[in-house]
Protein backbone atom coordinates (compact mmCIF):
# COMPACT_ATOMS: atom_id res chain seq x y z
CA UNK A 1 0.00 0.00 0.00
CA UNK A 2 1.25 3.70 -1.03
CA UNK A 3 4.36 2.51 -2.44
CA UNK A 4 7.87 3.48 -1.57
CA UNK A 5 9.91 4.30 1.20
CA UNK A 6 9.51 7.62 3.13
CA UNK A 7 12.58 7.43 4.78
CA UNK A 8 14.60 10.54 2.87
CA UNK A 9 16.99 11.95 5.78
CA UNK A 10 19.46 12.80 3.05
CA UNK A 11 17.25 15.44 0.66
CA UNK A 12 17.00 18.42 0.75
CA UNK A 13 13.92 20.42 2.65
CA UNK A 14 12.87 23.77 1.48
CA UNK A 15 11.75 26.51 3.78
CA UNK A 16 9.29 28.27 3.38
CA UNK A 17 10.63 31.42 1.97
CA UNK A 18 12.88 29.12 -0.25
CA UNK A 19 9.85 27.23 -1.73
CA UNK A 20 7.94 30.28 -2.54
CA UNK A 21 11.04 31.98 -4.12
CA UNK A 22 11.47 29.04 -6.33
CA UNK A 23 8.12 29.36 -7.53
CA UNK A 24 8.41 33.04 -8.72
CA UNK A 25 11.92 32.38 -10.16
CA UNK A 26 12.75 32.45 -13.72
CA UNK A 27 16.27 31.53 -13.68
CA UNK A 28 17.27 28.34 -15.90
CA UNK A 29 19.49 27.32 -12.34
CA UNK A 30 16.98 27.94 -10.24
CA UNK A 31 14.38 25.49 -12.38
CA UNK A 32 16.87 23.08 -13.57
CA UNK A 33 17.73 22.27 -9.88
CA UNK A 34 13.66 22.12 -9.59
CA UNK A 35 13.48 19.45 -11.74
CA UNK A 36 16.53 17.56 -11.14
CA UNK A 37 15.92 17.65 -7.45
CA UNK A 38 12.51 16.12 -7.78
CA UNK A 39 13.22 13.85 -10.28
CA UNK A 40 15.66 12.09 -7.69
CA UNK A 41 13.59 12.24 -4.77
CA UNK A 42 10.73 10.38 -6.75
CA UNK A 43 13.54 8.03 -7.48
CA UNK A 44 14.51 7.49 -4.06
CA UNK A 45 11.19 7.76 -2.42
CA UNK A 46 9.25 5.34 -4.85
CA UNK A 47 11.53 4.45 -7.77
CA UNK A 48 11.01 4.25 -11.33
CA UNK A 49 7.93 2.58 -12.06
CA UNK A 50 4.47 4.91 -12.87
CA UNK A 51 1.48 3.49 -11.91
CA UNK A 52 -2.23 4.52 -13.17
CA UNK A 53 -5.43 2.89 -12.15
CA UNK A 54 -8.51 1.84 -13.96
CA UNK A 55 -11.33 3.70 -13.56
CA UNK A 56 -14.48 5.54 -14.29
CA UNK A 57 -16.17 8.81 -12.63
CA UNK A 58 -19.02 9.18 -12.72
CA UNK A 59 -20.87 12.81 -12.11
CA UNK A 60 -24.15 11.69 -11.50
CA UNK A 61 -25.59 15.50 -11.57
CA UNK A 62 -24.33 18.87 -12.03
CA UNK A 63 -27.16 20.62 -10.25
CA UNK A 64 -25.78 22.95 -7.73
CA UNK A 65 -26.60 25.21 -5.42
CA UNK A 66 -23.35 26.94 -5.25
CA UNK A 67 -21.74 29.57 -7.42
CA UNK A 68 -18.36 28.97 -7.58
CA UNK A 69 -16.44 31.94 -9.30
CA UNK A 70 -14.24 29.26 -11.46
CA UNK A 71 -17.68 26.46 -12.19
CA UNK A 72 -18.11 25.98 -16.19
CA UNK A 73 -20.00 22.75 -14.96
CA UNK A 74 -23.20 23.52 -12.76
CA UNK A 75 -26.55 24.22 -13.46
CA UNK A 76 -29.85 25.13 -11.97
CA UNK A 77 -32.57 22.36 -11.79
CA UNK A 78 -34.29 22.84 -14.89
CA UNK A 79 -31.59 24.90 -16.91
CA UNK A 80 -30.11 24.03 -20.01
CA UNK A 81 -27.65 21.09 -20.32
CA UNK A 82 -28.16 20.26 -16.61
CA UNK A 83 -28.46 16.48 -15.86
CA UNK A 84 -29.20 14.24 -13.10
CA UNK A 85 -28.81 10.63 -13.31
CA UNK A 86 -31.04 8.07 -12.38
CA UNK A 87 -29.60 5.21 -10.64
CA UNK A 88 -30.28 3.20 -12.82
CA UNK A 89 -28.03 4.97 -15.33
CA UNK A 90 -25.71 5.23 -12.63
CA UNK A 91 -25.94 1.27 -12.53
CA UNK A 92 -25.47 1.43 -16.16
CA UNK A 93 -22.09 3.20 -16.38
CA UNK A 94 -20.98 0.95 -13.22
CA UNK A 95 -21.56 -2.04 -15.46
CA UNK A 96 -19.83 -0.71 -18.21
CA UNK A 97 -16.66 0.24 -15.98
CA UNK A 98 -16.66 -3.51 -14.81
CA UNK A 99 -16.79 -5.19 -18.57
CA UNK A 100 -13.61 -2.47 -19.65
CA UNK A 101 -11.67 -3.73 -16.43
CA UNK A 102 -12.70 -0.99 -14.06
CA UNK A 103 -11.41 -0.96 -10.47
CA UNK A 104 -12.55 1.83 -9.54
CA UNK A 105 -15.72 3.95 -9.30
CA UNK A 106 -14.96 7.89 -8.52
CA UNK A 107 -18.87 9.60 -7.73
CA UNK A 108 -19.07 12.91 -7.13
CA UNK A 109 -21.65 15.47 -8.05
CA UNK A 110 -22.67 19.02 -7.67
CA UNK A 111 -24.84 20.07 -4.44
CA UNK A 112 -28.00 19.48 -5.85
CA UNK A 113 -30.66 20.30 -3.05
CA UNK A 114 -33.46 18.31 -4.72
CA UNK A 115 -31.40 14.79 -4.21
CA UNK A 116 -33.08 12.97 -1.31
CA UNK A 117 -35.04 10.30 -0.51
CA UNK A 118 -38.01 10.50 2.61
CA UNK A 119 -36.93 13.97 3.23
CA UNK A 120 -33.43 13.22 3.79
CA UNK A 121 -30.13 13.98 1.72
CA UNK A 122 -28.11 11.10 3.47
CA UNK A 123 -30.67 8.71 2.56
CA UNK A 124 -30.15 9.72 -1.19
CA UNK A 125 -26.06 9.39 -0.84
CA UNK A 126 -25.79 5.87 0.86
CA UNK A 127 -28.77 4.59 -1.39
CA UNK A 128 -26.41 5.40 -4.36
CA UNK A 129 -24.01 3.88 -2.52
CA UNK A 130 -25.68 0.51 -1.49
CA UNK A 131 -26.50 0.14 -4.78
CA UNK A 132 -23.76 0.08 -6.60
CA UNK A 133 -21.77 -2.31 -3.92
CA UNK A 134 -25.05 -4.81 -3.79
CA UNK A 135 -24.63 -5.09 -7.75
CA UNK A 136 -20.77 -4.58 -7.82
CA UNK A 137 -18.80 -5.71 -4.85
CA UNK A 138 -15.91 -5.65 -6.01
CA UNK A 139 -15.62 -1.98 -6.82
CA UNK A 140 -13.58 0.17 -4.79
CA UNK A 141 -16.15 3.55 -4.52
CA UNK A 142 -13.98 6.51 -4.14
CA UNK A 143 -16.91 8.83 -3.07
CA UNK A 144 -18.11 12.31 -2.42
CA UNK A 145 -15.72 15.10 -1.26
CA UNK A 146 -14.98 16.87 1.78
CA UNK A 147 -17.77 19.75 0.18
CA UNK A 148 -20.32 16.75 -0.14
CA UNK A 149 -19.93 15.62 3.37
CA UNK A 150 -20.55 19.16 4.89
CA UNK A 151 -23.66 19.61 2.49
CA UNK A 152 -24.67 16.26 3.46
CA UNK A 153 -24.69 16.75 7.41
CA UNK A 154 -26.03 20.92 6.99
CA UNK A 155 -29.32 19.52 4.71
CA UNK A 156 -29.65 17.17 7.49
CA UNK A 157 -28.74 18.19 10.23
CA UNK A 158 -26.03 15.76 11.41
CA UNK A 159 -22.52 15.27 12.46
CA UNK A 160 -19.70 14.94 10.47
CA UNK A 161 -18.55 12.27 11.65
CA UNK A 162 -22.51 10.27 11.56
CA UNK A 163 -22.11 11.49 7.93
CA UNK A 164 -18.78 9.66 6.87
CA UNK A 165 -19.66 6.61 9.31
CA UNK A 166 -22.86 6.16 7.31
CA UNK A 167 -21.38 6.04 4.33
CA UNK A 168 -18.80 4.42 5.35
CA UNK A 169 -21.15 1.32 6.18
CA UNK A 170 -23.04 1.58 2.94
CA UNK A 171 -19.82 1.13 1.18
CA UNK A 172 -17.56 4.36 0.64
CA UNK A 173 -14.11 3.14 0.80
CA UNK A 174 -11.89 6.53 0.44
CA UNK A 175 -12.90 10.23 -0.30
CA UNK A 176 -11.26 12.04 -2.96
CA UNK A 177 -9.73 15.52 -1.97
CA UNK A 178 -11.19 17.52 -3.87
CA UNK A 179 -12.74 20.66 -2.89
CA UNK A 180 -10.04 21.92 -1.69
CA UNK A 181 -9.07 24.65 -4.16
CA UNK A 182 -6.66 26.68 -2.41
CA UNK A 183 -6.38 26.14 1.55
CA UNK A 184 -6.44 30.01 2.32
CA UNK A 185 -9.39 31.79 3.24
CA UNK A 186 -8.48 34.97 1.56
CA UNK A 187 -8.50 33.27 -1.84
CA UNK A 188 -11.23 30.67 -1.15
CA UNK A 189 -13.48 33.97 -0.13
CA UNK A 190 -12.34 35.56 -4.41
CA UNK A 191 -13.08 32.26 -6.41
CA UNK A 192 -15.46 29.92 -4.27
CA UNK A 193 -16.84 32.32 -1.07
CA UNK A 194 -20.04 29.73 -0.87
CA UNK A 195 -17.56 27.03 -0.25
CA UNK A 196 -16.64 25.35 2.91
CA UNK A 197 -13.40 27.35 4.44
CA UNK A 198 -10.29 25.71 5.12
CA UNK A 199 -10.54 24.34 8.41
CA UNK A 200 -13.65 22.78 7.98
CA UNK A 201 -12.05 20.71 4.41
CA UNK A 202 -9.47 20.08 6.90
CA UNK A 203 -11.90 19.02 9.37
CA UNK A 204 -13.48 16.27 7.59
CA UNK A 205 -10.71 15.15 5.91
CA UNK A 206 -9.00 14.47 9.25
CA UNK A 207 -12.15 12.98 10.28
CA UNK A 208 -12.48 10.34 7.65
CA UNK A 209 -8.59 9.58 8.63
CA UNK A 210 -9.84 8.88 12.03
CA UNK A 211 -12.32 6.29 10.63
CA UNK A 212 -9.92 4.15 8.41
CA UNK A 213 -11.06 5.95 5.19
CA UNK A 214 -8.17 6.68 2.72
CA UNK A 215 -7.95 10.22 1.14
CA UNK A 216 -6.37 11.61 -1.74
CA UNK A 217 -5.23 15.54 -1.77
CA UNK A 218 -5.22 18.33 -4.43
CA UNK A 219 -4.68 21.99 -5.32
CA UNK A 220 -6.28 24.17 -7.78
CA UNK A 221 -3.45 25.97 -9.19
CA UNK A 222 -2.91 28.80 -11.45
CA UNK A 223 -6.00 31.30 -10.63
CA UNK A 224 -5.53 34.48 -8.40
CA UNK A 225 -3.35 33.10 -5.65
CA UNK A 226 0.15 33.64 -5.29
CA UNK A 227 3.14 31.06 -4.72
CA UNK A 228 2.99 31.95 -0.90
CA UNK A 229 -0.67 30.68 -0.87
CA UNK A 230 0.39 27.41 -2.83
CA UNK A 231 3.23 26.69 -0.50
CA UNK A 232 0.73 27.05 2.97
CA UNK A 233 -1.77 24.58 1.22
CA UNK A 234 1.20 22.39 0.60
CA UNK A 235 2.03 23.09 4.50
CA UNK A 236 -1.66 22.37 5.67
CA UNK A 237 -1.94 19.09 3.45
CA UNK A 238 1.77 17.89 4.78
CA UNK A 239 -0.29 18.81 8.42
CA UNK A 240 -3.16 16.77 7.98
CA UNK A 241 -0.95 13.73 6.99
CA UNK A 242 1.64 14.10 10.02
CA UNK A 243 -1.47 14.84 12.17
CA UNK A 244 -2.78 10.80 10.86
CA UNK A 245 0.77 9.73 11.04
CA UNK A 246 0.84 10.90 14.62
CA UNK A 247 -2.04 9.74 16.04
CA UNK A 248 -1.79 6.55 14.45
CA UNK A 249 -5.13 7.15 12.30
CA UNK A 250 -6.13 4.01 10.32
CA UNK A 251 -6.54 6.23 7.28
CA UNK A 252 -4.05 8.43 5.20
CA UNK A 253 -3.58 10.86 2.19
CA UNK A 254 -2.63 8.10 -0.44
CA UNK A 255 -2.13 10.60 -3.03
CA UNK A 256 -1.26 14.51 -3.97
CA UNK A 257 -3.08 16.24 -7.59
CA UNK A 258 -2.50 19.35 -8.98
CA UNK A 259 -5.29 20.72 -10.97
CA UNK A 260 -3.93 23.77 -12.82
CA UNK A 261 -6.84 26.07 -13.69
CA UNK A 262 -8.58 25.66 -17.13
CA UNK A 263 -10.87 29.12 -17.64
CA UNK A 264 -11.35 28.74 -21.14
CA UNK A 265 -15.16 28.83 -20.28
CA UNK A 266 -15.00 29.83 -16.44
CA UNK A 267 -17.36 32.69 -16.04
CA UNK A 268 -15.99 36.00 -17.40
CA UNK A 269 -15.33 37.78 -14.33
CA UNK A 270 -12.25 35.50 -13.54
CA UNK A 271 -11.29 34.75 -17.01
CA UNK A 272 -10.22 38.26 -17.18
CA UNK A 273 -8.84 38.16 -14.08
CA UNK A 274 -6.91 35.11 -14.91
CA UNK A 275 -5.69 36.30 -18.49
CA UNK A 276 -5.02 32.71 -19.42
CA UNK A 277 -8.06 29.85 -20.86
CA UNK A 278 -5.41 27.13 -20.64
CA UNK A 279 -3.14 25.93 -17.73
CA UNK A 280 0.82 27.81 -17.70
CA UNK A 281 2.56 24.42 -18.36
CA UNK A 282 5.52 25.55 -16.60
CA UNK A 283 4.32 27.01 -13.71
CA UNK A 284 2.36 23.73 -13.12
CA UNK A 285 5.82 21.50 -13.55
CA UNK A 286 7.68 23.80 -11.22
CA UNK A 287 4.80 23.87 -8.46
CA UNK A 288 4.84 19.64 -9.23
CA UNK A 289 8.82 19.77 -8.03
CA UNK A 290 8.18 21.52 -5.06
CA UNK A 291 5.42 19.54 -4.06
CA UNK A 292 7.70 16.18 -4.45
CA UNK A 293 10.40 18.38 -2.04
CA UNK A 294 7.56 19.48 0.37
CA UNK A 295 5.49 16.61 0.48
CA UNK A 296 7.04 13.32 -1.14
CA UNK A 297 8.79 12.41 2.36
CA UNK A 298 5.02 11.36 3.95
CA UNK A 299 2.91 11.46 0.78
CA UNK A 300 4.88 9.87 -1.82
CA UNK A 301 2.80 9.17 -4.64
CA UNK A 302 2.13 12.46 -6.92
CA UNK A 303 -0.54 12.87 -9.78
CA UNK A 304 -0.51 15.05 -12.97
CA UNK A 305 -3.97 16.24 -14.52
CA UNK A 306 -3.87 14.62 -17.75
CA UNK A 307 -7.14 15.91 -18.25
CA UNK A 308 -6.22 19.39 -17.50
CA UNK A 309 -2.72 19.14 -18.96
CA UNK A 310 -2.84 17.05 -21.99
CA UNK A 311 -1.10 13.81 -22.27
CA UNK A 312 1.96 15.33 -23.25
CA UNK A 313 1.97 17.90 -20.18
CA UNK A 314 1.13 15.09 -18.08
CA UNK A 315 4.28 12.94 -19.83
CA UNK A 316 6.51 15.84 -19.06
CA UNK A 317 5.15 15.83 -15.56
CA UNK A 318 6.61 12.28 -14.98
CA UNK A 319 10.39 14.28 -15.39
CA UNK A 320 9.27 16.74 -12.45
CA UNK A 321 8.45 14.70 -9.56
CA UNK A 322 5.12 12.34 -10.34
CA UNK A 323 5.40 8.69 -10.28
CA UNK A 324 1.66 8.01 -10.91
CA UNK A 325 -0.42 9.00 -14.28
CA UNK A 326 -3.72 8.62 -12.55
CA UNK A 327 -6.94 6.80 -14.21
CA UNK A 328 -8.49 5.74 -17.30
CA UNK A 329 -11.59 7.93 -16.08
CA UNK A 330 -14.16 6.39 -19.06
CA UNK A 331 -15.68 10.12 -18.49
CA UNK A 332 -15.28 13.30 -17.22
CA UNK A 333 -17.36 16.33 -17.78
CA UNK A 334 -16.71 18.94 -14.51
CA UNK A 335 -13.47 19.52 -16.39
CA UNK A 336 -13.89 19.27 -19.76
CA UNK A 337 -17.21 21.53 -19.55
CA UNK A 338 -14.52 24.08 -18.59
CA UNK A 339 -12.95 23.94 -22.04
CA UNK A 340 -10.03 22.12 -20.85
CA UNK A 341 -8.44 19.73 -24.03
CA UNK A 342 -7.32 17.11 -22.51
CA UNK A 343 -9.91 14.71 -22.76
CA UNK A 344 -12.21 12.54 -21.46
CA UNK A 345 -10.86 9.28 -21.36
CA UNK A 346 -7.85 7.34 -21.56
CA UNK A 347 -7.37 3.52 -22.52
CA UNK A 348 -4.97 1.26 -20.71
CA UNK A 349 -2.82 0.91 -23.95
CA UNK A 350 -2.79 4.63 -24.28
CA UNK A 351 -2.04 5.31 -20.82
CA UNK A 352 0.95 2.29 -21.23
CA UNK A 353 2.43 3.72 -24.34
CA UNK A 354 2.49 7.32 -22.74
CA UNK A 355 4.95 6.10 -19.81
CA UNK A 356 6.98 3.60 -22.36
CA UNK A 357 7.80 6.81 -24.06
CA UNK A 358 9.27 7.88 -20.93
CA UNK A 359 11.65 5.00 -20.67
CA UNK A 360 9.54 3.93 -17.63
CA UNK A 361 8.06 0.85 -16.32
CA UNK A 362 4.55 1.06 -15.83
CA UNK A 363 2.02 -1.03 -13.78
CA UNK A 364 -1.51 -1.60 -12.61
CA UNK A 365 -2.36 -0.44 -9.20
CA UNK A 366 -5.82 -0.10 -7.28
CA UNK A 367 -7.10 2.75 -5.69
CA UNK A 368 -4.70 2.37 -2.31
CA UNK A 369 -1.78 1.76 -4.85
CA UNK A 370 -1.46 -2.03 -4.41
CA UNK A 371 0.02 -3.33 -7.09
CA UNK A 372 -2.34 -5.12 -9.72
CA UNK A 373 0.25 -6.05 -12.10
CA UNK A 374 4.24 -6.61 -12.24
CA UNK A 375 5.95 -3.77 -13.22
CA UNK A 376 6.50 -4.14 -16.99
CA UNK A 377 8.57 -2.23 -20.23
CA UNK A 378 6.24 -1.59 -22.92
CA UNK A 379 7.36 -0.97 -26.67
CA UNK A 380 6.96 2.17 -27.69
Amino acid sequence: MMNGNPSTASLPILSFSEAVSLLKSSKPTDIQWLKTTADRMRKQQVGDTVTYVVNRNINFTNICEQHCGFCAFRRDLGEKDSFWLSLQQILEKAEEAVKNGATEICLQGGLNPHAKIQGSTLRYYTCLVREIKQAFPQLHLHAFSPQEIQFIARQDSLSYDHVILSLQEAGVASLPGTAAEILDDTIRKIICPEKINTQTWMEIVSCAHRYGLYTTSTILSGHVEKPEHQVLHLQRIRYLQELAIEKDYPGRITEFIILPFVGEKAPASLKKRVGRLQPDLQATLKLTAVARILLGDIIVNHQPSWVKLGIDGAKEALDWGCNDFGGTLMEEHITTMAGAKGGTCLSVSQIQQAIASKNRPYAQRDTLYNLITSPAKGDI
